[in-house]
């Protein structure tokens, strides 16, 4: 007896006899499933038309006649001379004599002629069924498939179209070139880093989240569940229009179009699917004009909203987006929501309500902040956790770096957005900023302004890297500020910049660990071994452009050129470009991610902070916090679907 081999066909392996063995069974051995139902269907339908056959013929030999033993007949309506309705709208017509019985004789053989051939045609089709090879079954079956398909295709008349509304006005979304020539450089310079970038996830992780660049094989984490969403494509696209990387912007498009797909048994990151996706479909709209991102974001904020079905209207942390079931991550205190995830969502909302005129995107917003503003804030403080069951705050755990980060960013940024009509996001902001100067920011014994972490009463004097994009925000948000306070948070802003960029200067390779501390003797440094990792973040660079564009001053573009070289010696390989562990050492070994920001943020503020203001100039756009730029509305005397009318 010979052993089968194993050989893959179509993603299933099947068996396969050595030469000389029986080719018959081994014929049936291979059939696919859905062979053998089309032949068992076949074969049915023969036995019934048997059967069938078998009671209906007439019996020859006793010569009776098919006769349906009925006096009167219903059939549908017709005008004739003899005729009574019944209640139901038919009508009866009754026995007529001789001349019905030679019309009964005439339709009973003309029904034994038409079962008859019936019965022949599916006899000789059952058999030339079963004379068919494997290969000619399994091409009708495709045939099938497809026709199925395109029925079905026919039949779906596609989403609701979206209500025409006036594009923003929208200036500013390429060229840029600044007007010296070693700035011009180092801009080029940026964008060979973004191509390279690409090119390798485009060679060597196409259509999945990330890229393992040393690997040179996608990569994903759980916040994008287990499908391949090409988080990096739709992440990158902006980056790749604003740069006129337009081939390599077209590819982008292209797979979005063709194979971005929401209906997937997903469960995903709500905040992180806001900040990546919606706001990079979003974003790549409003600077293209191409209409596919916006339907996409559209899909995939319709798939978001089952999230927010909690007893108080807090959304979920995760989403399955195929059955909308919610649930929160196991490690935030006690079931919590976290406050930089629920709280950075309003930029995005704000527009689909805008581009959809469905209310619900700006309502779900809206009702969070009215939730909050009703809340009691230890210190005037926001903690970083909220029960979305009991509405009560987890523990007492204040942050301006990561859990509690964005969320004070969009506080500002929705004020900024509504062509500063938003009055209540401001003055929520300007409280939020005075309690934190109050009980989190300090000065080091060197002199360094940092912003620390509340902890039950108590101030961590750590600062993480996510925070230092605040040294921007306090920058972007000086003029407005109440009691004439732009000239301060502007300084505050460079203190911060300041500090961070020392954090970078004290490591081996220039480049700022995860999080520093201001304590025993040591400023602006790591001191655990898991916080002096570098992940390619952006936050530091963040601040420096923010920075140029209020200050001009250029020590901001010398800072970012030292932190895009360090970058580039230490971060690239032949794969892309890899976050290190260790910054603190002359030779460190790689994380092996290219993480999707590093094209959305990093290398985007890099090559803004090298481009000429005129380039997404602030007055007209506000960057959400994966920076994704979106127009201000200049909404006028226009409210948004569900709002009330804004005050100035």
């Amino acid at each position: 007896m010979t052993t089968p081999a194993l050989l893959p066909l179509s993603g299933r392996r099947i068996p396969t006899l050595s030469p000389g063995a029986s080719s018959f069974p081994h014929h049936r051995a291979t059939l696919r499933l859905s062979e053998k139902f089309i032949l068992l269907l076949i074969l049915s339908a023969f036995i019934t038309l048997c059967f069938g056959a078998f009671f209906f013929l007439p019996d020859n030999s006793k010569h009776k006649r098919f006769d349906l033993g009925l006096e009167d007949v219903l059939i549908p309506h017709i005008d004739t001379p003899k005729e009574g309705k019944h209640a139901s709208g038919q009508v009866i017509i009754h026995g007529q004599g001789g001349h019905d019985e030679h019309r009964h004789r005439e339709e009973e053989e003309s029904l034994r002629d038409k079962i008859r051939a019936d019965h022949e045609r599916a006899l000789q089709e059952a058999k030339e069924k079963l004379r068919k090879s494997r290969e000619e079954l399994k091409a009708e079956i495709q045939t099938e498939k497809n026709k199925v398909m395109e029925d079905l295709k026919k039949k779906d008349v596609g989403p609701k179209p979206l209500p025409p509304v006036p594009m923003p006005k929208v200036v500013g979304v390429s060229d840029g070139e600044p007007p010296e020539p070693d700035v011009k450089e180092k801009r080029d310079k940026i964008r060979e880093m973004m191509k390279h970038a690409w090119d390798s996830y485009r060679q060597y992780g196409w259509g999945h989240n990330e890229l393992k660049p040393i690997a040179k094989k996608g990569h994903s984490t759980n916040i994008f569940g287990s499908s391949q969403l090409g988080a990096t494509i739709v992440d990158a696209v902006d980056t790749l229009y604003i740069m006129g990387l337009h081939e390599e912007f077209k590819d982008g498009q292209e797979w979005i179009e063709q194979n971005l797909d929401f209906s997937v048994n997903a469960e995903v990151s709500v905040f992180e699917v806001n900040i990546r996706f919606i706001g990079g479909l979003l974003a790549a709209y409003y600077l293209s004009g191409q209409e596919v991102f916006k339907l996409k974001a559209v899909q995939l904020a319709e798939k978001l909203l089952p999230a927010f079905n909690t007893p108080t209207g807090i959304p979920w942390a995760m989403v399955n987006l195929k059955s909308g079931v919610g649930r929160n991550w196991g490690w935030a205190s006690a079931g919590s929501s976290i406050l930089a995830e629920f709280g950075t969502l309003h930029m995005e909302f704000v527009h689909l309500t805008y581009l959809t005129g469905n209310p619900a995107y700006y309502q779900k917003v809206m009702h969070i902040r009215k939730l909050l503003a009703k809340m009691d804030r230890p210190n005037g403080l926001y903690p970083n956790y909220l029960n979305p069951r009991t509405g009560r705050w987890g523990q007492h755990h204040t942050s301006v770096g990561g859990l509690g980060d964005s969320f004070y960013e969009y506080l500002l940024k929705a004020w900024l957005m509504s062509d500063k009509t938003d009055t209540e996001a401001r003055k929520t902001y300007d409280d939020a900023i005075e309690a934190i100067e109050r009980h989190l920011i300090r000065k080091s014994n060197g002199g360094l302004t940092f912003i620390g972490e509340w902890k039950n009463g108590h101030l961590e004097r750590k600062m993480g890297h996510l925070a230092c994009f605040a040294g921007g925000m306090f920058a972007l948000g000086a003029d407005g500020s109440p009691d004439d306070k732009a000239g301060h948070y502007l300084q505050l802003g460079a203190e911060i910049a300041h500090t961070c960029h020392e954090s970078y200067d004290r490591t081996v390779l220039k480049l700022g660990p995860e999080a520093f501390k201001f304590d025993s003797g040591l400023e602006a440094v790591a001191v655990r071994q898991n916080e002096k990792y570098y992940i390619l973040r952006p936050e530091v660079i963040e601040t420096y452009w923010y920075m140029w564009r209020f200050t001009h001053d250029p020590k901001y573009r010398q800072w970012g050129w030292e932190a895009a070289q360090a970058i580039d010696k230490y971060c690239r390989v032949s794969g892309g470009f890899s976050g290190v562990k260790d910054v603190y050492s002359s030779n460190p070994t790689y994380d092996d991610v290219q993480q999707s920001f590093f094209l959305a943020e990093t290398l985007k503020y890099l090559y803004l902070l090298f481009s000429s203001d005129d380039l997404l100039p602030l007055e007209n756009w506000v960057f959400n916090t994966e920076a994704h730029p979106l127009p201000v509305l200049h909404l006028g005397n226009i409210t948004l679907p569900g709002s009330e009318p804004a005050q100035r």
